[in-house]
């Protein structure tokens, strides 16, 4: 049983090692030394950063599963405390920071740091922008494996130089394809080609020159569906859109309370009138919502609004039981009905900055108060020193008086002499 035991070890060692070695350590010479057409998915680390730790099984696995798939993508780690010109090169701030590099464009990752979202990201970065659809079938296959996507139809044209620029760009967050017009499924009705299409919600929009302007700012605001699960980093995303959110709040919890409010979201959700106004969707992590609120005691299930440009919202003066009752209060936050709470004003800054504070320290003292009493008094004492200095090293209005009275002397007895 014992040598079973070593054996499945070793075996397990072996995998671990196997799979590090499809990803290479790289340093501050990368930039030079790799070949031009060459694609990189790099992740950029700091020795004692527990996340990057976190993500060092994810990182293996990914280099792994590519390299089985036989991608075209290398994957590559640097230290960003060390290779400091690599990291200056691409600008990283922060750890984990992760970045696919083609050709010479880098783009950079802001989702979830697992497994399937980075591969996600990786498999739409590194081909073509635009991908091509050749059947309906093809079209039929896409349209399933995909939430959003985006769909040129026609012919070369303005509105096609256009979307592939737009492509381009916007790559790493949403789906860009193209087709012709015999390839579209028989549900699909267009009139007018060349035509820009967002299928999401089990239905399309199409993009209209008229009404919608610009074809960048469309796409940036329709590139969400309609009713999702969110996260921090989706909620962030939907900031760029200038739209709402409305959020239901629910937590892990699958009361029927719960699962009532979520149900009348998405049903008022599914009116498109309201859709050009608002994003819908519903949370399950509390985190977000606990510190834009402050509060460490919130309820589920909650519902609230979020403008995510100046991080306010918005909560119900009253029960949400109906959707007329969801409706009002929607209207009420469009016509200003509603005064907006939060916001990042300096007090309100300041204020989540001591909540921050506070919510981190607070498991400390729990758990080690003498690490957390430490983690107060160090930079709590400098704080004090400096402010010591500064007040011992201002003059004191002694000197203030005796500085004037020997200069003006001085000037007294060099009047004197030339009056001599």
């Amino acid at each position: 049983m014992a040598s079973l035991v070593c054996w499945m070890l070793l075996g397990l060692s072996g995998f671990l090692r196997s799979a590090d070695g499809f990803v290479e350590e790289l340093d501050d010479s990368f930039m030079e030394t790799r070949e031009k057409d060459q694609i990189w998915l790099i992740k950029f680390y700091a020795p004692w950063c527990s996340f990057c730790k976190e993500l060092d099984p994810v990182w293996s696995e990914i280099g792994s599963e590519l390299r089985s798939l036989g991608s075209d993508v290398q994957v590559g780690k640097a230290d960003a405390t060390v290779n400091t010109v690599l990291s200056r090169e691409f600008r990283v701030r922060t750890y984990p920071a992760i970045v696919l590099l083609k050709k010479e464009q880098k783009y950079n990752y802001m989702g979830p740091k697992n497994k399937d979202s980075i591969l996600d990201f990786t498999h739409r970065v590194s081909g073509p922008s635009v991908r091509v659809l050749s059947s309906v079938q093809l079209v039929v296959h896409t349209l399933k494996r995909h939430k959003v996507l985006f769909l040129f139809i026609g012919a070369t044209s303005e509105l096609k130089s256009n979307f592939s620029a737009v492509a381009q760009e916007l790559i790493v967050h949403t789906n860009f394809y193209s087709t012709n017009r015999d390839h579209l499924p028989k549900w699909v009705s267009v009139t007018l080609f060349p035509a820009v299409l967002v299928f999401k919600d089990e239905t399309y929009i199409v993009f209209s020159r008229e009404f919608d302007f610009d074809l960048k700012t469309w796409i940036l605001r329709e590139r969400f569906p309609t009713f999702s699960r969110l996260d921090s980093f989706s909620l962030y995303d939907m900031g760029d859109s200038g739209r709402l959110v409305l959020v239901a709040v629910l937590g892990n919890s699958r009361s029927e309370q719960s699962l009532r409010l979520k149900a009348l979201v998405q049903s008022v959700s599914m009116d498109t009138s309201r859709s050009r106004d608002f994003y819908f969707g519903f949370l399950e992590d509390l985190d977000f919502v606990s510190g834009l609120l402050m509060r460490d005691d919130i309820t589920v299930p909650l519902l609230l609004v979020l403008n995510l440009t100046n991080d306010s919202y918005f909560l119900p003066p009253r029960a949400v039981d109906s959707e007329q009752d969801l409706v009002w209060f929607l209207d009420s936050v469009l016509d200003g009905t509603l005064q907006a709470q939060g916001g990042n004003s300096v007090p309100q800054r300041i204020r989540r900055v001591v909540y921050d504070i506070k919510t981190s320290l607070t498991p400390v003292f729990r758990e080690v108060p003498l690490l957390g009493a430490l983690l107060v008094a160090i930079p709590s004492g400098v704080i004090l020193s400096l402010l010591f200095l500064c007040i011992k090293a201002r003059p004191t209005f002694g000197d203030d008086d005796d500085q004037p009275t020997t200069v003006s002397r001085a000037t007294q007895r060099h009047k004197h002499r030339k009056s001599d």
